[in-house]
């Protein structure tokens, strides 16, 4: 099975990412998965919304450990972001996305969930980002958590790895509508639809517009981030963390 599916239905789509058994972590072939159906969905007329969500029990559990664990095992170390293509192929993208959060929804995950125009989630759903537990630092959570939620709420989220439970997540904003989980899919239609029955001029140019001043000077904050991210994800606590995840043990920092 492809690691994402992509299925079009009348005027909006619906990307699934398809790794059930790993719970639908962002690695494999997804992102070449992705991108191709990005660009195929942009290409065509017809799709005007796209629905994004996860297969299983998660939405996503963000970066695969197993996979950054064996790259550092390598010593290809971490990356300090992804391109800018990748960390903003939905909201750059010219069509809106409606993240649909059936369930556990963290870290890279959540991310890609904040890069989409709106969210709704299941009842069962939680959220987090738990980057500083595995030694390293959210990517997209630093540069856009405070430019959609309050700034107190972002940094309890990013400095507490806390988890997240849907009626917090409604009341700071992190989502639109919480859903019983037989409604969700439901609804997520009805909402793309109510977008694809409007003039897709005037949707795009709408969302061009809104999301130019929600991402006013991003791209300084993410040159910013790799400086910063250079010295903290080439540290010895950033092998430590994807380490102690595999080993199923408690992490032991050392600050360096």
């Amino acid at each position: 099975m492809p690691d994402l599916l992509y299925e079009k239905r009348d005027h909006y789509a619906i990307f699934t990412m398809n790794r059930p058994e790993r719970l639908n972590a962002l690695g494999g072939t997804m992102q070449a998965d992705l991108t191709a159906a990005l660009a195929d969905f942009r290409a065509d007329p017809e799709m005007r919304c796209g629905i994004l969500t996860g297969s299983g029990r998660a939405f996503s559990a963000g970066a695969d450990l197993k996979e950054m664990n064996a790259s550092n095992e390598r010593g290809q170390g971490i990356t300090a972001a992804r391109s800018l293509d990748t960390a903003l192929q939905f909201s750059r993208h010219p069509k809106p996305f409606l993240a649909v959060i059936n369930g556990l929804c963290l870290a890279g995950g959540l991310e890609r969930a904040l890069d989409c125009d709106m969210r709704i989630c299941s009842s069962e759903a939680y959220f987090g980002l738990f980057e500083v537990k595995r030694g390293i630092m959210p990517g997209y959570g630093v540069h856009h958590l405070a430019r959609l939620i309050p700034f107190g709420d972002a940094m309890y989220i990013l400095l507490t790895a806390d988890k997240i439970l849907p009626e917090q997540a409604l009341r700071v904003g992190l989502v639109q509508e919480v859903c019983a989980p037989a409604e969700l899919m439901p609804r997520a239609i009805q909402i793309a639809e109510l977008i694809a029955a409007n003039a897709p001029l005037a949707v795009e140019g709408t969302k061009a517009i809104a999301q130019q001043w929600r991402q006013l000077q991003v791209d300084e904050s993410y040159r910013f981030g790799t400086w910063v991210g250079r010295a903290v994800l080439n540290s010895e606590d950033a092998k430590e963390g994807p380490r102690a995840f595999v080993e199923k043990r408690p992490p032991v920092w050392k600050g360096r």
